[in-house]
């Protein structure tokens, strides 16, 4: 039985094989999960259709096209309880020729064990021969034994042992790049990093970017040859916020399980300007408008991966604590590689908190087809005129990332101060007025 890349998304050609969870000739169960890949979107779980023994055709790392055979099964009825009992049947006449085995005969079992070699990494294995290092000496610290790429770093970094001792005089050596780890444990693709020696002598690494980051790079790079984009600024007194917060932060917590934070405010804030100026909440199609009736919210997340966007659906009917609890849940699946296609598909508006890395402005890029874009930024305190007075408030900067096509200037200024009117009143959001 053949396995193949199955079909994940209309939009999705190809996918990454990020990991296999079993080797090469191992036994399977049907629906076992044998193999992790990685799409320009998503990762996906992939199980086995049925019982047997695994042959792998596509090693981890590298990248095929939608429906590519990566590998097959050997189909054996009961083959799990078949590897048992041969397991069993094993270990007893091990059990019963060691028994009967004298002490003499100790160096044959030995050598006899070394002759079979330890299962291994395949970036470890290549690391180990670049280095001139005999597997036979590494302790593998993986799953069964498994020989890791980081076992045979530290066994190079012991003294007198393998080939690191040889250093270019007057410079120490560049360690070996870090996004080359072992995939059996830690999830991440080999990607091939190689060191490199720059022309004038200094150490560099090249590797080839993943899925994510080039659909990362390809979709911003569309943004900004396929629309007219233009951005917007203004500002927002967060005072009313935080005194709100820091009053009812206590009751909320322990009523709803989850902190009221920034985030609900502004996606409230957001579906009531979109309400009043709909072309933001639109999108262009060939000639054609499209305005959705609906509000799903994209919140963008920053994971070790790059940027994903997942979305909030019908987000004009859930409350303060539902919102900030599925951005929560959200944000955990999306760290956790566990977002859907469901998760991500879609969305009318994105509102991105670049607030929490430090961010003072910048300008957001809209995400196509959606038109329209909020940025947030950091929150801080400075000197504002408040009825002919001085006074310190805390200030937020904000942008609004448009298409120009679509959205004329005037409903942009509008929309961005409706929200930073919402925003520093936001007892209008609850009354309905």
């Amino acid at each position: 039985m053949d396995i193949k890349i199955p079909e994940i998304g209309e939009s999705i050609v190809e996918a990454l094989v990020a990991n296999w969870l079993k080797e090469d000739g191992a036994s399977v169960a049907k629906d076992e999960i044998i193999c992790e890949l990685e799409t320009d979107k998503i990762n996906v779980e992939l199980p086995a259709d049925a019982s047997g023994i695994l042959h792998i055709k596509v090693q981890a790392g590298e990248t095929v096209d939608i429906g590519t055979v990566i590998a097959s099964i050997e189909e054996k009825a009961d083959s799990r309880e078949d590897t048992q009992k041969t397991g069993e049947d094993e270990s007893e006449q091990k059990q019963k020729e060691e028994d009967e085995q004298k002490p003499a005969e100790e160096p044959k079992r030995e050598k006899a064990k070394k002759d079979s070699p330890p299962p291994v990494n395949p970036a470890a294995k290549r690391k180990a021969a670049e280095k001139g290092i005999d597997l036979d000496d590494i302790a593998g610290s993986g799953r069964a034994g498994r020989i890791t790429l980081d076992d045979v770093l530290d066994h190079e970094k012991q003294p007198g042992e393998g080939a690191a001792e040889e250093k270019p005089s007057g410079r120490s050596a560049p360690s070996e790049p870090e996004p080359a780890k072992d995939t059996s444990s830690d999830d991440q693709p080999e990607m091939k990093a190689t060191s490199q020696i720059a022309d004038d002598g200094r150490p560099t690494t090249r590797q080839p970017m993943t899925p994510i980051r080039q659909r990362i790079a390809a979709r911003l790079l569309q943004a900004r040859q396929q629309t007219a984009m233009l951005t917007t600024f203004n500002e927002a007194d967060m005072s009313w916020i935080k005194r709100l917060r820091s009053r009812h932060q206590e009751h909320f917590t322990k009523k709803h399980g989850i902190k009221l934070g920034m985030m609900s405010f502004f996606v409230k804030a957001s579906i009531e300007a979109l309400k009043e100026y709909p072309a933001v909440n639109a999108r262009i199609d060939g000639t054609d408008i499209v305005y959705h009736h609906y509000y799903d919210i994209g919140i963008a997340v920053g994971t070790d991966r790059g940027l994903v966007v997942p979305v909030l659906r019908d987000a004009d009917q859930l409350t303060f604590a539902e919102i900030e609890q599925q951005i929560a849940d959200l944000a955990v699946k999306a760290n956790a590689r566990k977002l859907t296609m469901a998760d991500l598909e879609g969305g009318t508006f994105t509102i991105s908190n670049g607030g929490i890395y430090g961010s003072l402005l910048s300008t957001p890029i809209i995400n196509p087809p959606q038109c329209g874009v909020l940025g947030m930024h950091s929150i801080q305190d400075r000197p504002v005129v408040v009825n002919d007075e001085i006074v310190i408030r805390p200030i937020m900067n904000l942008a609004l990332s448009y298409d120009h096509r679509l959205i004329d200037g005037r409903e942009a200024v509008g929309f961005l101060k409706l929200v930073k009117e919402y925003i520093e009143d936001p007892s209008e959001l609850f009354l309905e007025l």
